[in-house]
């Protein structure tokens, strides 16, 4: 923004005014911004935009959350949800228009990759939904449609942004990038130096079920993702979150509880169990309360940090995706 605003014959200062009138003060009419001359707010309005995304849908859950459809300047439509935790508000980013990794159990798949969205559409993301809720967001997750690491410059530039102290400031720690297993990409963020959150979508405790689930396991095979995972761990030294849904009768009996543990030792990693938001398309069915458990218990008893993930927007399209597709198959 500095650049721009010197290339247009402006004091460099006052690229800081108008990030404040953004991201401090929500913001986004030049001719609000009242430390600006007319001419610039003029001069502004002509050269640049500072529009939010369309509200297309939004549904709201009896547990609070809130899911929104929204559409980019193009005419595509992404989701982004909004989860109240004790913690905070949480968001769920989309980092591309559809998703090509193709796992099987997965709304977002339902639809194919259209292209990636850029750094300012993820930011839009955010700023879309605090002025709608007139409230901040406190935590970022960058697990909506799409593969992040498919998208690793821009999703990186939106994590500058959102983190960047006189921007959102969103702490380095409140943010959570999640990848289904780009091991070359998983190299690259471990030399970043943020110390953003990794998640990693495992969602199987051998190869033989990965690849069934995730095609992308047949080009990074379990051993290929740990070994990525431990030099991660060893670079960084921070701990590395496997997400793993639970599927009847495909992943979730006692036998895949050990084959998990004894995949996972020795790794300073915890373990999140997520219960299956159904998608109609696909056929999987959500595990019963007790398997759940017993998976857990299991884990546990291995002595694997594992957590239940609390569900969100169960009464609503919670799943990454449903609400697009509905959208996309209505037009």
């Amino acid at each position: 923004m500095t650049d721009a605003f010197l290339s247009i014959g402006e004091k460099k200062f006052r690229a800081q005014q108008v990030f404040e009138w953004i991201y401090r003060k929500d913001v986004y009419d030049f001719s609000k911004m009242t430390n600006l001359s007319k001419d610039l707010q003029a001069k502004l309005s002509d050269n640049y935009s500072t529009d939010l995304l369309e509200i297309v849908e939004k549904q709201v859950s009896r547990d609070g959350t809130t899911k929104y459809l929204l559409q980019l300047e193009d005419g595509g439509y992404i989701e982004t949800v909004l989860m109240i935790h004790p913690y905070g508000k949480s968001l769920c980013v989309t980092s591309q228009l559809g998703c090509n990794m193709g796992c099987k159990f997965c709304a977002s798949g339902l639809l194919k990759k259209q292209r990636n969205l850029t750094a300012a559409e993820m930011v839009q993301q955010v700023l879309t939904v605090q002025h709608d809720q007139n409230e901040r967001v406190t935590h970022v997750v960058i697990m909506g449609t799409g593969e992040p690491f498919d998208n690793y410059d821009h999703v990186m530039n939106f994590i500058y942004i959102i983190n960047a102290a006189k921007g959102l400031a969103i702490g380095a720690r409140h943010i959570t990038l999640s990848t289904c297993g780009l091991v070359p990409k998983i190299y690259d963020f471990a030399n970043e130096g943020i110390q953003v959150n990794l998640a990693i979508s495992l969602h199987a405790s051998n190869d033989e079920i990965r690849n069934e689930l995730m095609p992308i396991n047949k080009s990074y095979p379990m051993d290929v993702l740990r070994t990525a995972i431990k030099d991660y761990i060893e670079k960084t030294n921070r701990r590395v979150t496997l997400e793993y849904i639970l599927l009847k009768d495909v992943n979730d009996d006692v036998t895949n509880a050990r084959q998990l543990a004894h995949y996972l030792r020795g790794l300073n990693v915890y373990v999140n169990l997520i219960p299956y938001n159904a998608v109609n398309e696909h056929g999987f069915k959500k595990s019963p309360a007790s398997r759940i458990e017993a998976f857990k218990d299991e884990l546990i008893r291995l002595r694997i940090n594992c957590t239940l993930r609390k569900e969100h927007g169960g009464d609503i399209d919670g799943a990454c995706g449903q609400l697009r597709a509905k959208k996309e198959r209505r037009l």
